[in-house]
């Protein structure tokens, strides 16, 4: 049957790109860390350092998460291989419906796993920490942040990430200001680090009577969450803390006490804040991890550079520094200006369809390494 013959030649064709995965993966070597790690983890003295211990359990998971993932690809190849030749044998007609579903299957986790092997930076395996500000323009700006705060944690949910929210500051009217969010998963920060930067946003203003277009920015900044790192050391003496009365959700304690904290870190100027824990100290603790993450993402950027010597790169939020545009009026466009890549779909964009933008900025930066 036609059906069948052209599932077979697709299959066929996953063949090579299976093998190159593999080796791309390492599948050996991976498995002779998971047995080392496992070894490690059936110490008597394991958990005499919690910290050490903790670091061994995660790193185990993403070995036995890589793994797995390659296995079951590799096994519904087979399987579906098999039952195609099987149902062109007993002329069954009855499972063109599952082996089509599952050729469709087999291709998409194929191009996410050889995606997944891009991310070969320092912190690309990290959770990560979004920033997302207004730039001029009002209630316009603030109203663009919303946006892109509801785009990027519908990005997470489709993914199964876990979103929290460390800090946020609304609007004067409509929208936010600023909001800070964590989002916690594997390879988290590997694939939002090209969402880093100005997005422009260009609509008929649904605050202007007149119904005239407006454009406007909002810039995104992208962490990796750092828990400890032994290359970044922060002074105490290097930071200045605030203390000041939470305005954000969180109910009627954190309204009542002074106990959301904004620390200063004076070499580089970088300001972090955090309202939402329920006490000073955790908020201060959400902080220091917020600032590690800024620091390590600065010297990452940096290509490594003494941090205490690193001020960071600074953009207007404004025309001329727009990675990417989201056009509603007079047509409707979402494009990346640094790669080319671009989605006539807005609304699904805005519902968090971002795969196809970091699908394209990681291969982009992998054929053109800096």
């Amino acid at each position: 049957m036609l059906i069948y013959d052209q599932a077979r030649a697709r299959l066929r064709e996953c063949v090579p790109a299976l093998d190159e995965l593999a080796a791309a993966l390492g599948l050996d070597s991976l498995k002779e860390q998971l047995a080392q790690l496992e070894e490690q983890a059936a110490d008597p003295d394991f958990w005499g350092d919690p910290a050490k211990g903790q670091a061994v359990l995660q790193k185990t998971k993403q070995l036995k998460d890589k793994i797995a993932s390659f296995e079951s690809l590799s096994s519904l190849h087979a399987e579906t291989t098999e039952l195609i030749a099987l149902a062109q044998e007993m002329g069954d007609e009855t499972v063109i419906g599952e082996v089509s579903e599952n050729v469709g299957q087999i291709e998409q986790r194929l191009n996410a796993l050889k995606l997944a092997t891009l991310l070969t930076g320092e912190y690309d395996d990290k959770n990560a920490i979004l920033s997302l500000h207004a730039g001029a323009g009002g209630t316009e700006a603030q109203d663009w942040v919303q946006m892109l705060h509801r785009m990027y944690s519908r990005w997470a949910e489709r993914h199964g990430y876990k979103v929290k929210t460390l800090d946020y500051l609304a609007g004067d009217e409509a929208g936010i200001k600023s909001v800070s969010i964590s989002i916690e998963g594997a390879n988290v920060y590997g694939y939002l680090r090209s969402e880093a930067g100005v997005h422009r946003l260009v609509r008929v203003s649904p605050f202007d009577s007149s119904g005239r277009r407006h454009t406007s920015f909002a810039s995104v900044e992208v962490m990796p969450e750092i828990e400890e790192d032994n290359e970044i050391s922060i002074d105490e003496n290097d930071i200045k803390m605030d203390v000041f009365r939470s305005s954000g959700a969180g109910g009627q304690h954190v309204n009542k006490t002074s106990s959301a904290v904004r620390l200063t870190h004076i070499p580089t100027g970088i300001v972090v804040s955090c309202q939402n824990q329920r006490s000073q100290h955790q908020n201060r603790e959400v902080c220091m991890k917020m600032l590690r993450s800024k620091l390590a993402e600065i010297k990452q950027r940096e290509h490594h550079e003494k941090i205490e010597d690193i001020k960071g790169e600074q953009k207007e939020i404004g025309w001329g520094s727009q990675i990417r545009s989201y056009v509603f009026m007079p047509y409707t466009l979402a494009k990346d200006h640094r790669t080319g890549f671009e989605s006539g779909n807005i609304g699904a964009v805005m519902d968090g369809e971002l795969d196809g933008f970091i699908n394209a900025y990681l291969s982009s930066a992998s054929a053109n390494p800096a």
